[in-house]
Order: C-alpha cells, then structure tokens, then sequence
C-alpha cells in the first residue's frame, strides 16, 4: 500500500525527498476536497497525509468522512501539538502506543 501527502509544495517537499511519490498539491478547496474524495476511493493507498491546517479548512462532512476513514488511514500532522495522531494509531492498531 502507498502513502500520499496532500499541502502545499513546502510541505510535501520533505516527503518528496524522502521518496513518497504519491503527492498532491490542489490550488483551491474544490481541488483539496476533489482530491481527498479520489483517496478515499483509491485501493492503493493506506496512508494519506496531510497538513492539520488544511484538514481543519475541509467541509465539516468531509472531514468526519476522513476521521471515520480505516483504509486509508488519514493522519493529519502540523505545528501545533493535538491527540488527533495519537487518536487516530489507537483506532487503527487498537493499541495506545504513548503508554
């Protein structure tokens, strides 16, 4: 299974770099949810990223659809500090693995 990374070119850059090539970088949010609905349908791919700023920008039903999401698992990750990637390991594994 793959992994994307959805934001901005600066924040897929460091993916890029480390050799993710399933990369996504929509200009508007016609485009971001567009592209999120496509990876949720997608088989291939286990893990999407993307930058927590951007999922909090993302249409309410969307976002709950993305939460609720096994396959792919979505983790969105930033600078401030939440539980949201601890939440989302435990609901994956069924293990608290900061325990």
């Amino acid at each position: 299974m793959d992994i994307a990374v959805v934001g901005t070119p600066e924040f897929t850059l460091g993916f890029q770099l480390a050799g993710i090539d399933s990369l996504f970088n929509p200009e508007d949010e016609e485009a971001m949810v567009s592209v999120f609905k496509s990876l949720l349908n997608s088989k291939s791919v286990g893990i999407v990223v993307v930058d927590s700023t951007i999922l909090a920008t993302l249409p309410e039903r969307l976002r709950d659809q993305l939460s609720a999401s096994v396959s792919p698992t979505v983790l969105g990750i930033g600078t401030e500090e939440d539980t949201a990637l601890r939440d989302t390991i435990r609901k994956a594994i069924g293990v608290d693995l900061w325990k």
